[in-house]
């Protein structure tokens, strides 16, 4: 029974010495200084703030989408408008406007890409060639992501 005693009070000493060193490492508040006088006067001859605040479009991704679609602005979409960008899409790739695709039409896009990276015309697509054919980054398209890079010589520690 006398361990239980001493462990109690053994916690309480642990906890009362943990408290008076917390207290006793907190930094005293630091005091800034006052905004110099040149400043002060500076900002006063600035332009004065707008009376509303500037704010997005109120319309949403949604809507954006909606009116795009919506030609005759009567706020319906009519199955004819829902269609047309598929129509149009479908008509570049008819090639002989026969209103049917073969396998040739469907892949012409494919085949052209291959032909002009086939750069020696052996019907094969080297390394080189083959790099020719990855998409292009679009002019001031963002990253997906930020990922930082890998520390050297990580992979050697894990073989």
């Amino acid at each position: 029974m006398w361990r239980y005693f001493v462990g109690v009070g053994a916690a309480l000493v642990l906890g009362l010495a943990g408290l008076f060193l917390l207290r006793g490492s907190a930094a005293p508040p630091v005091k800034l200084p006052g905004a110099p006088a040149a400043h002060i006067a500076a900002a006063a001859t600035e332009d004065p703030l707008p009376e509303e605040v500037p704010s997005a479009s109120a319309k949403t991704r949604e809507q954006k989408r909606f009116d795009r679609y919506d030609k005759d602005r009567n706020d319906a979409v009519t199955r004819e408008e829902y269609l047309l960008s598929r129509r149009k899409a479908y008509a570049k790739l008819d090639a002989n406007h026969d209103g049917r695709l073969d396998f040739d039409e469907w892949a012409a896009k494919t085949t052209t890409k291959f032909a002009g990276a086939d750069a020696d015309k052996s019907g094969a697509l080297s390394r080189a060639e083959f790099l020719a054919t990855a998409p292009k980054a679009r002019a001031g398209a963002k990253p997906r992501c930020a990922c930082p890079a890998a520390a050297p010589g990580k992979e050697e520690a894990e073989d």
